[in-house]
């Protein structure tokens, strides 16, 4: 049995929400016109009920309306970060909170 819903691949970069995470996806295509590689991100609000961690990989299907802004689900964990990796991520966090309380 298959579905039409679609399915996204991206890395989990914020978990500051109970239950949801923010989920980058990284897209390259080729121009129509003039054929140079352009490279997307989308930030995307990804409701969780299986606890992922920001440097994750996961899979997010596409669901019925949760919240104003939360479309998808979290379908599967592909890759966990590695602890190395979850403890630099949240201090690059930490290091932006602070240029920006700086700056206003």
């Amino acid at each position: 049995m298959s579905n039409k819903r679609r399915r996204l691949t991206g890395e989990v970069t914020k978990t500051k929400s109970a239950k949801t995470v923010t989920v980058r996806v990284d897209r390259s295509y080729r121009h129509r016109l003039y054929g140079k590689v352009i490279r997307e991100r989308k930030n995307y609000l990804v409701h969780d009920e299986i606890g992922c961690r920001p440097g994750d990989r996961v899979r997010m299907v596409e669901s019925r309306p949760i919240s104003k802004r939360k479309r998808w689900v979290v379908e599967a964990i592909l890759r966990r970060a590695s602890e190395v990796e979850v403890a630099v991520s949240t201090q690059e966090q930490e290091e932006e909170l602070l240029l920006e309380i700086e700056e206003s």
